[in-house]
């Protein structure tokens, strides 16, 4: 279990590590996101250390049993604080070499405050500060986008993105979070080498796609995928929203905006509800062939994600029908292990489909019933069908799914009533197949 982390002992770590770095001669500020969180009037999750000290003097600096080295290669140097102040990447200032993969330069060369500050992605995160003078070092004309909301990326757009497909990624998300625009230069830019998100690993495509669509700002997230161009090629099974729509016109589509409004009414969802509301009228029974397994594969999903998508959608609508169902049927889904995520997922898509969220609400008051009534012990195991002389076989389970039926609605309350009505069942079906 991971260490709970206090803001403001690991703000305090975060100047340490500077004044250790200056006092040992070093130039040291703190870096990107922490400096561009702490603008916005955001608490920092974490902070970032950019230095002039080579990897070999950081951990030289602060000893090599605080430091980790996983990030050399690269300048960079774990400093592990104590506990609850949490861990500081330190990064010795770089200029970077060709990106011939696409994702990561080939090698990195150590310079100076202002060239590391032109190899990063957006000017918001192309920042720096001095927590001991308390002063932003600005390079690039961040603290002007961050005033006016903008996401621009660093000198020309098209070679950020050459270098790294995962920027463009990243820019939708940023741009959505903090509810900024993407700069033209920079949206063409993305438009221009959506193509190519391919060559960024499925891992990492999923991690972006958890992160936009668990924040609130997750209908805008989608539709600057849409706007950018990477939504159908991180999503094939997009062309299938009104197929009739151009894709430059899916924005006009009656399923697509009905897709928009459910993410936008889900609340606080795991990603695995948000995907499902996501991808609901892409998949089966909406879109023969279809299936969300397909895209959970596609996105190296775990296996229990992958279960609880298809599992939302597949109960889609006996949550939505709640009332109708008999009640042992309502009770298995009402008991399973994914019925708080099923009932997000569930009021959303009423909100926007249904216009009510009747049946969801009947749901809630059921699952407030003593746990007696809501989920009473089974009566009878299939131990008990064998003792009494019942062979495991094809019926097995279906003589214990009515005895559980027959128990919920209360037609029998005993165990010695379960017994006799199993006999009963298997004298009139057990002997005809056997």
């Amino acid at each position: 279990m991971a260490a709970t982390i206090d803001s403001a002992e690991a703000r305090q770590f975060a100047i340490e590590v500077v004044e250790r770095l200056r006092a040992a001669g070093y130039d040291a500020l703190w870096a990107g996101g922490c400096v561009r969180d702490q603008l916005l009037g955001h608490e920092p999750k974490d902070y970032d250390v950019a230095t002039s000290a080579p990897p070999d003097a950081i951990r030289d600096l602060f000893g090599r049993r605080r430091t980790l080295a996983i990030g050399a290669a690269f300048g960079v140097i774990t400093v592990l604080g104590k506990r609850g102040a949490g861990q500081i990447e330190v990064a010795t200032f770089r200029r970077d070499a060709e990106y011939s993969d696409g994702r990561h330069p080939d090698r990195v060369a150590f310079s100076t405050a202002e060239e590391d500050a032109q190899r990063r992605d957006f000017t918001i995160n192309g920042l720096f500060f001095d927590p001991l003078a308390e002063r932003v070092i600005d390079f690039v004309g961040g603290q002007e986008d961050l005033k006016n909301g903008v996401v621009r990326a660093i000198r020309d757009p098209r070679e950020r993105f050459a270098e790294d497909k995962l920027r463009m990624l990243r820019a939708v998300r940023f741009a959505a979070t903090f509810g900024f625009t993407l700069e033209a230069g920079t949206l063409a830019a993305i438009q221009q080498f959506a193509a190519e998100i391919i060559i960024v690993s499925a891992e990492r495509i999923a991690a972006e796609m958890r992160r936009m669509l668990t924040h609130p700002s997750r209908r805008r997230a989608l539709e600057l995928l849409h706007e950018s161009g990477l939504l159908p090629i991180i999503l094939p099974e997009a062309a299938a929203f009104h197929p009739e729509f151009p894709p430059d016109e899916i924005s006009l589509a009656p399923d697509w905006q009905r897709t928009l409004r459910i993410v936008e009414h889900l609340e606080q969802p795991t990603f695995p509800t948000a995907l499902a509301a996501f991808v609901r009228e892409l998949v089966e029974p909406r879109a023969a062939g279809q299936r969300a397994e397909t895209i959970c594969q596609r996105w190296r999903l775990s296996n229990a994600e992958s279960e609880t998508v298809t599992r939302l959608i597949a109960h889609e609508a006996s949550i939505r029908r709640a009332r109708e169902l008999p009640w042992p049927q309502l009770q298995r889904v009402l008991v399973s292990d994914f019925v708080a995520e099923l009932l997000t997922y569930g009021a959303a898509v009423a909100q926007v489909v249904d216009a009510t969220t009747a049946e969801i609400d009947f749901c809630r008051v059921k699952l407030r019933l003593p746990r007696h009534e809501l989920d009473p012990p089974p009566l009878l195991t299939g131990d008990h069908l064998k003792a009494v002389g019942i062979p495991p076989g094809p019926g097995f389970r279906g003589l214990l799914e009515a005895v559980r039926d027959a128990q919920l609605e209360s037609r029998i309350r005993s165990h010695a009533e379960a017994i006799a009505l199993v006999q009963q069942m298997w004298r009139t079906t057990g002997d005809a197949e056997h």
